[in-house]
């Protein structure tokens, strides 16, 4: 009897372990999470590379990395003197084009002025001549005259056009000088932080050579790779819940939404582990993140679709 009860106590009390054993499996399958993350990717942000739009010294830079900058802020100037000159030099010359061009209309007024005078002349002597009053060569004369002079008007007229092609060139000149001097000024593409500064106040800036790089940070994507099982399972626009670490045993859950999904499969990344490690070919997705400043580029997120 004893030996009974005995054996009585411990089943009771290997079913009492068994039962603690499986309280958290139960827990776990109530609550609907199996542990695992749908999807595991990296975040990323658009990366702006500002680069130089002119040639010189860069008299003014004073960005520094870590900072935030507004779109269409002036953060850099890079010497204009040489532009400036140059565009003086330009005035002066569209100057003198514009007084020769002043001149030849004038030249052109008095001799407009002079064939008016010489008609009334040409057709007194012509009457004249009708009349047997004027010789033939008294006619032939002032026929002459007037016939040279009308000549010469039109010949400098074309002056005229020759002299407005010469300033429209020089505006043109002036247009392009003004395009320069413009690209001078570093002019902050959109709103982020400054990751990284690649030149430093009084260096040389050169055509093309990079200043610093910038991203939008306030928003952040998490680009994550979901397998072709789990595709049909994803949708733009849709809501999901995004995780990131907080401690080794804790993460912090944010909210995320689908703004793109490959339309092409790949090769699983390395860096990348999905939920099925036995595909080979997955899609990209990406998913924006608002960022209160947790979230650093290249850092590891997951979601939960």
């Amino acid at each position: 009897m004893m030996l009974y009860i005995k054996d009585i106590k411990m089943n009771i009390k290997m079913k009492t372990r068994l039962l603690w054993m499986f309280i958290p499996a139960i827990i776990t399958a109530c609550s609907g999470d199996n542990g695992k993350s749908d999807a595991y990717g990296n975040f990323e942000a658009k990366e702006v590379i500002v680069s130089a739009e002119a040639q010189g010294k860069l008299i003014s830079f004073k960005i520094e990395e870590g900072t935030r900058i507004d779109k269409g802020s002036l953060v850099g100037v890079v010497d204009t003197i040489t532009l400036s000159i140059q565009k003086e030099q330009l005035f002066a010359q569209k100057q003198a084009v514009a007084t020769k061009l002043t001149n030849i209309h004038a030249q052109v007024a008095v001799q407009e002025e002079q064939m008016n005078n010489l008609k009334i002349e040409k057709e007194r002597i012509e009457n004249l001549y009708n009349d047997n009053a004027a010789s033939k060569q008294q006619y032939d004369d002032i026929k002459g005259k007037y016939d040279v002079l009308e000549k010469q008007i039109v010949a400098t007229k074309t002056q005229i056009s020759s002299v407005s092609k010469e300033m429209e060139v020089v505006d043109k000149q002036i247009k392009l000088v003004n395009e320069q001097i413009r690209k001078a000024y570093i002019i902050n593409p959109i709103d982020g932080v400054v990751l990284e500064k690649y030149l430093e106040e009084n260096e040389i800036a050169v055509i093309g050579k990079a200043l610093y790089k910038i991203a939008r940070l306030d928003e952040i994507e998490l680009r994550v790779y979901v397998s072709g099982s789990q595709l049909p399972n994803v949708k733009l626009g849709q809501e999901v819940k995004v995780y990131v670490d907080k401690t080794e045993d804790s993460n912090d859950e944010l909210e995320g939404e689908v703004i793109w999904i490959s339309d092409q499969a790949e090769f699983t990344p390395k860096i990348i582990q999905t939920k099925e490690e036995r595909v080979n070919m997955v899609y990209a997705v990406k998913v924006r993140v608002k960022n209160d400043g947790r979230l650093k580029i290249g850092m590891p997120g997951e979601v939960v679709f």
